[in-house]
């Protein structure tokens, strides 16, 4: 991302094409994941999650196929509990992925939370979870493409911190392709 934008304080921030970078919030071997807001016109703003491909990945021409695979994977599946991705784009030859920021915490962090606690996570809201999870992959992996022809998805990383849960309790999978 660029500085040059100053924020109404007189700050420099860093921004990603359209977006303004406030806050990382997570970092993998792959990409590292900022919180972000869209450069609206007329105060009309939301916040997003961007995706950016890390550079020493970036060098690597696999990487950064898996990455686009990513994006043009989940781009094709509109579904309540799949997280919406918006735009893949380049800046400053960064990719990056920008998709629906999920507020609220994965489920690896929601289970240490509860052993810590030293309570099981109630049935029901596990039951709950594993059914959103499933409508998830199962629209994913039956998904048609525009000639009716099977896409045959599959979600190469099912696992608790690819499954965001939003504070308000709706489950979101992410991170299809990678």
């Amino acid at each position: 991302g660029s500085p040059g934008m100053l924020d109404p304080m007189g700050e420099q921030m860093r921004t990603c094409g359209n977006y303004v970078l406030l806050e990382r919030i997570a970092k993998g071997g792959m990409a590292e994941v900022y919180l972000a807001r869209t450069k609206g016109v007329f105060g009309v703003e939301r916040l997003v999650a961007v995706k950016m491909l890390l550079p020493v990945r970036a060098e690597n021409k696999q990487s950064v196929v898996m990455f686009i695979d990513e994006a043009r994977l989940a781009v094709q599946l509109t579904h309540a509990n799949i997280v919406q991705i918006f735009e893949l784009g380049i800046s400053e030859d960064r990719y990056y992925i920008a998709m629906e920021y999920v507020h609220g915490s994965d489920l690896s962090a929601i289970l240490r939370r509860v052993r810590n606690a030293g309570q099981p996570l109630p049935i029901i809201h596990a039951a709950y979870v594993g059914c959103c999870v499933c409508a998830a992959l199962d629209f994913a992996h039956t998904r048609l493409g525009p000639d009716g022809t099977p896409l045959n998805n599959v979600h190469r990383d099912v696992s608790p911190q690819n499954v965001l849960i939003r504070d308000e309790g709706a489950v979101k999978v992410a991170d299809f392709g990678i």
